[in-house]
């Protein structure tokens, strides 16, 4: 009899199979152009009143990223953090904990975007945004935008896609963060360990302040934000109702 020691046999099945998606889905965008226009016409996120809409989006949108880097990432700290957290949460739980931050940063986000939209709105000329809901997407995909800054603001909310997995991935990180406060993390950086703690409500705070700064990095905190903070909810809604049994490291 041979033992598996191969490092994906000590990766837990939702954890496996959410890196394997993930991995997948980018290579198939990545080798071939038409399946990556498909793919984010119609998979990624696009704002409520988009024509390119459709609500199974909040969800399909985090398997979807921009590019190797942000792919690697978002499935580096998956791959190091998501593992400790389905064994202890238990695999079923530990999906709906994935998806609901996903869903949950995304809502955030188009929250943060309908604010933005009512702003410019305002601003602009009635018939300014019936134009941008129907020909702002067709216009965005020739890669091109209006040349007024703020119509072409107000076509960059409502007709850029949102992908990536930052939301789901950023909640995962709160709940070890919350779960093993006390737990030591070296950071590449740094020479010494620091509190897992500190280092969540630091990322916390970066992404507040990034958000709140309006910084143009075509990163989406506030995704970030609300997939940690559908998070914080859902794990203190489930220790309230006991379902952790004083198994953790509060």
């Amino acid at each position: 009899m041979f033992r598996n020691n191969s490092i994906f046999s000590n990766i837990p099945p939702v954890t496996k199979n959410l890196l394997i998606l993930n991995i997948l889905l980018w290579a198939v965008m990545a080798l071939v152009p038409s399946m990556d226009r498909l793919l984010t016409q119609h998979f990624a996120l696009y704002y409520f009143t988009s024509s390119a809409f459709k609500p199974f989006q909040l969800l399909t949108y985090m398997f979807l990223h921009a590019g190797f880097t942000h792919l690697f990432f978002n499935m580096f700290a998956l791959f190091m953090f998501g593992r400790t957290i389905e064994w202890s949460m238990g695999s079923a739980r530990f999906l709906f904990y994935y998806l609901s931050c996903g869903i949950g940063a995304a809502l955030v986000q188009l929250g943060v975007y309908a604010w933005c939209v009512h702003d410019l709105v305002s601003i602009l000329p009635p018939e300014a945004y019936q134009e941008v809901l129907t020909r702002g997407w067709e216009i965005l995909q020739q890669h091109m935008n209006y040349s007024d800054p703020d119509l072409g603001l107000l076509n960059a909310y409502v007709n850029s896609p949102l992908v990536g997995a930052s939301g789901a991935v950023y909640g995962v990180l709160l709940a070890f963060g919350y779960l093993f406060p006390n737990q030591p993390i070296y950071l590449f950086f740094i020479p010494v360990p620091i509190k897992s703690k500190w280092i969540i409500i630091g990322y916390f705070v970066i992404e507040l302040v990034y958000g709140l700064g309006g910084v143009a990095d075509n990163v989406a905190h506030f995704a970030h934000l609300g997939g940690m903070i559908f998070g914080f909810l859902l794990l203190v809604y489930w220790k309230r109702r006991g379902v952790f049994n004083n198994r953790w490291f509060f």
